[in-house]
């Protein structure tokens, strides 16, 4: 039996609203607390869309489609929040990491997925 099956669906969609919410504002602050950071801003992308998408896969299962283009459209919407802001500054660059944090989130989902099954079976 899959232990993540065990957790509702419910309560995956509620890690992932506050997992959002949680990357927005961070996103946003002025003067974020370095304990809060990998130390380095990509990493800090790639990290935050992976969690993203493995939170957001396990929250619906069946819209792997829409999840990448909502994660790759909230991306670009935090940048431009940032860009708006007159503290933070845009990269195209983090929109890059977001990619790849996808990417890697629907990797690790897909590479779990597998070992699973292996193991079910």
């Amino acid at each position: 039996m899959q232990l993540l099956a065990l957790i509702p669906r419910w309560l995956w969609r509620l890690a992932f609203l506050i997992c959002l919410i949680s990357v927005l504002v961070l996103s946003l602050l002025n003067d974020p607390d370095p304990r809060l950071s990998t130390g380095w801003d990509k990493g800090n992308h790639v990290l935050a869309f992976c969690v993203l998408t493995l939170l957001g896969r396990w929250s619906f299962p069946q819209q792997a489609l829409l999840l990448a283009a909502g994660l790759c459209a909230y991306g670009i919407g935090i940048e431009i929040l940032q860009a708006l802001s007159g503290y933070r500054f845009a990269e195209y660059a983090d929109l890059l990491a977001d990619a790849l944090g996808i990417a890697l989130g629907f990797g690790l989902f897909a590479s779990a997925s597998w070992a699973q099954r292996r193991i079910a079976a």
